[in-house]
């Protein structure tokens, strides 16, 4: 039994397929099939249910699973150790950050890190923030933007900054001619917004359900750009935040006055254990 094994077991587990298992393991299927069996010979018990359409893990193999995937975790934080104890300042970063936040400060970020960290070697990914924080807790990631509160026991943060949300109406649009609305200006409109699953829909629908509006139940975005261009449309009205705010003809963007605070608070986000906080420290000192 070696590190290898449970990395075979790992990925087994998590693409239920011998084919893609081997693929991403980068061996060949019978090799991974013959080592499966080998650690269960050597366990002395069935890890995985087989059949010809499916491969899953029984009860046993489910625990072991769980100990395998946090053993994966060790190695990746020995390896990232190794890598970064000559130079703390260089080698792989990997920052992460939620759609509608990557696509607007990551090229806000990269002229940043590039010119006081030059030996670094970047990797920026966007993800969704429930996965960002499953990449984050695997040490997938190094670093990760997002949305505070974030309540996770196993990860240090501090505040980057914050932005309001502006309300973006059709520049035809009856109150477009307005510098700022109340939110009961927009209470009988269509109010456009993001599916499940983006942390911004749960952001405005917290802040309007204060006003009681409610979203067009006809329409749900995947992106702000896609939610932009049906505001454009006639469509209806959204809301962005003002980092996203970008300048587009037939578009107002409007400032939205509220007792309540309306905006959002963009956290930095890195595991407790990680042994790069001299690097974050020294980042976060150049945001």
């Amino acid at each position: 039994m070696n590190l290898r094994d449970f990395t075979y077991l790992v990925a087994l587990a998590e693409h239920t397929s011998f084919k893609v298992a081997a693929q991403i393991c980068n061996c060949t299927q019978p090799t991974l099939s013959m080592q499966i069996k080998k650690l269960e010979e050597y366990l002395q018990v069935q890890l995985f249910e087989r059949n010809n359409k499916k491969v899953m893990l029984t009860p046993i193999g489910k625990q072991i699973y769980k100990v395998a995937k946090e053993i994966g975790k060790l190695e990746q934080e020995i390896k990232n150790i190794s890598k970064n104890s000559q130079n703390p300042f260089s080698g792989e970063l990997r920052v992460g950050a939620f759609p509608t936040l990557a696509p607007y400060y990551f090229p806000i970020l990269v002229p940043i890190l590039t010119k006081n960290f030059p030996d670094i070697k970047l990797f920026l990914i966007e993800e969704k923030t429930d996965k960002l924080i499953e990449m984050l807790e695997a040490a997938e990631l190094d670093l990760a933007f997002l949305a505070m509160p974030e309540k996770n026991n196993n990860f240090n943060s501090v505040e980057v900054f914050e932005e309001e949300f502006l309300l973006a109406v059709p520049e035809n649009h009856q109150l477009a001619k307005r510098g700022s609305i109340k939110l009961n200006d927009i209470k009988q409109e269509k109010l456009l917004l993001l599916t499940e699953g983006h942390c911004l829909r749960d952001q405005a629908l917290d802040f309007c359900s204060m006003a009681r509006i409610e979203e067009s139940e006809n329409f749900r975005a995947t992106s702000l750009e896609t939610l932009r261009n049906m505001v454009l449309a006639g469509m209806g009205i959204t809301i962005i935040p003002k980092l996203a705010a970008h300048n587009v003809k037939g578009i107002k963007y409007l400032k939205i006055e509220s007792k309540t605070p309306n905006l959002r608070k963009i956290g930095l986000y890195w595991r407790k254990q990680s042994n790069r906080v001299k690097l974050f420290e020294k980042i976060i000192s150049q945001l």
